[in-house]
């Protein structure tokens, strides 16, 4: 018979070190190089997610606080990230073939507001045999050999197996899995390196959390209070969820990754099931401020300007939040209020009763100064197919999230985050069923493009972060120079724990991307050479910078895997250090090697 054209298939990778981007810079950059080739239509920016990377890189107002404002060598590094690996998947492109398989994962994901859940009617619970969704979607990326370029995965859990007291830069628990299915994947390159690219992307995860042994008192063991998530004495920032290694957070991430990457390789291996026929995209900007949405046959409801519910400010048993707010909270608080009042004005009453039964905390839809505080227009990317659906989750744009009708009521975080109303859900569900509508009948092309949201500039866009003041080291050093040495011997399991003199990581910028701050290397007698075995992204190193006024160390952590063979190592720190002479800041290399 006929045969079929097969996919036209790239992969690719890049270090971007920081969070997913802001989809216009990117496509600005693309058009300059592809021309119409990749547009806004059909290129899609779906975050692995972490809650342990760099902020600073999103361009409304809310999102800018906590880091600071916006910082420029953020989104630059993310922006280049994110071009140079669409650059590598388009050089590689070749003919291929895409598989795909499903399967279950249990002990990887947790509902953290069950109360919300059980809101829903039973009918629609009785569809499902877990209050989350436990099942993992994979497609198989081949060449017309049948030999393996990549994979793409969807599962839904949050990645925060790495709490909200870790400090350090990681990609968490779906970073792990990418990191060993890869290093499986390819033998003899560093991590981030090597031919086979092993996606593990954000799906439904909304209320998922990896953290499975649920909600406890920190000071008792005791479980937090069901509907608020509070502790008695401590109250809401005592109540911590656990992962399956308890509070060890580094174990936590390790444990869920692995969940992760075994069950995804296991469905890698099983994918048969060919995916073939016609790629179809669609895209729409919609101002979801305004939609009307369609109830039944004679009821009609609409969405609201945007704002954040006083649960909020509560966080959530991942991660509370500093303030006496509690989860759950369905009337506003006097003083709250007041503060919010003074500082940013009132809700309007049509706002307030849009949103009902949520008290407002901030009106972000109402807000300006000094940006706009959340986007109005959204986008939504679908896809037509009788047979598999997959939500991608934090795609393009972040809206926060989106819950039933019936979980907006009980109004803890989730519910809180539903930012544009009751009927946020029934909104996106009518604006995906038209995208679908439209796939079907060949008419994309006709859908109206919507209000595209506005693109700020540099110059329109705030940063409260200052830049990093020069270095100072201690006197008779230089930078570079160790300060704690390590032992001369080690055996497996161990840690080896070596300090620098160090500059600011910041003074780095943009000089280290595609690059290090760690090497562990082992030395070759054969050769008499040095070769290294792991970076500062492999899962055994890491990198604590340690600030001491204008002076600031740095301790490198090697632990040691069982798989290390016996040798002679070394580890090296490469930084930059920053210093006035005259009226000229100059940057300057330092590196440093210890052996053991």
């Amino acid at each position: 018979g006929l045969h079929e054209n097969p996919y036209l298939i790239g992969v690719g990778r890049a270090d971007c070190t920081g969070p997913p981007g802001d989809v216009p810079l990117v496509l600005k950059e693309l058009e300059v190089k592809y021309g119409i080739l990749y547009r806004q239509d059909n290129v899609i920016l779906s975050g692995t997610h972490t809650h342990s990377g760099l902020g600073g890189y999103f361009q409304y107002t809310l999102f800018m606080i906590t880091s600071k404002g916006y910082i420029k060598p953020s989104i630059k590094a993310i922006v280049n990230g994110i071009v140079k690996s669409i650059d590598i998947a388009h050089r590689n492109i070749k003919p291929g073939r895409i598989y795909m398989s499903k399967g279950e994962l249990e002990e990887s994901n947790l509902n953290r507001s069950p109360h919300s859940y059980l809101n829903n009617p039973a009918e629609e619970r009785n569809k499902y045999k877990s209050n989350t969704d436990k099942q993992v979607t994979l497609l198989k990326f081949t060449d017309l050999d049948g030999d393996g370029m990549g994979m793409l995965s969807w599962f839904a859990v949050h990645a925060v197996s790495m709490n909200y007291t870790n400090q350090m830069v990681s990609s968490d628990n779906m970073g792990y899995a990418s990191y060993l299915l890869e290093q499986e994947k390819n033998i003899g390159f560093l991590p981030g390196e090597g031919p086979f690219v092993a996606a593990f992307a954000s799906s439904n995860l909304g209320d998922a959390s990896p953290n499975i042994r649920g909600p406890f008192c920190a000071n008792t063991g005791l479980p937090c209070d069901y509907l608020n998530s509070s502790c008695p004495i401590g109250g809401l920032k005592m109540c911590v969820a656990l992962g399956p290694a308890g509070s060890d957070m580094f174990n936590n991430t390790k444990i869920i990754g692995e969940n992760i990457f075994k069950r995804a390789k296991d469905l890698y291996g099983k994918a048969r099931q060919e995916v073939r026929g016609p790629l179809h995209a669609a895209h729409q900007w919609v101002n979801m401020t305004d939609v009307t949405v369609q109830l039944n046959s004679t009821h009609t409801s609409r969405t609201c300007k945007p704002a954040l519910g006083h649960s909020f400010a509560a966080g959530t048993t991942d991660g509370g939040g500093d303030l006496n707010f509690t989860q759950g909270a369905v009337e506003g608080d006097p003083f709250w209020d007041g503060i919010r009042d003074a500082l940013l004005g009132a809700p309007s009453n049509e706002t307030q009763d849009c949103h009902q039964p949520k008290p407002i905390l901030f009106s972000t839809g109402e807000m300006t100064w000094p940006l706009p505080w959340h986007p109005i227009s959204t986008t939504a990317q679908g896809t037509f197919s009788n047979a598999e659906v997959v939500v991608a989750g934090l795609c393009n744009i972040y809206t926060h999230y989106i819950t039933t009708y019936e979980e907006y009521q009980i109004q803890r975080y989730e519910g809180a985050s539903t930012i544009y109303g009751p009927h946020t859900l029934s909104a996106y569900i009518q604006k995906f069923r038209g995208l679908a509508k439209a796939i079907a009948e060949g008419k994309e092309q006709e859908l109206p493009k919507g209000p595209e949201p506005p693109f700020f500039k540099d110059s329109q866009l705030f940063s409260l972060l200052p830049a990093a003041a020069v270095d100072k080291k201690p006197i008779n050093t230089t930078f570079g120079e160790v300060l704690e040495r390590v032992d001369p011997e080690y055996t497996v399991g161990d840690v080896a724990s070596v300090t620098f003199v160090a500059g600011n990581p910041r003074h780095s910028g943009d000089i280290v991307r595609d690059k290090t701050f760690v090497t562990v290397e082992k030395y070759h007698n054969s050769t008499a050479h040095w070769d290294v075995v792991h970076t500062d992204a492999s899962w055994e190193t890491r990198f604590h910078w340690v600030k001491n006024g204008a002076e600031s160390n740095a301790t490198i952590e090697w632990h040691i895997p069982l798989s290390a063979q016996a040798g002679s190592y070394r580890i090296r720190h490469f930084g930059h250090y920053k210093q006035r002479k005259g009226f000229l800041e100059t940057c300057y290399t330092h590196f440093n090697t210890v052996t053991a």
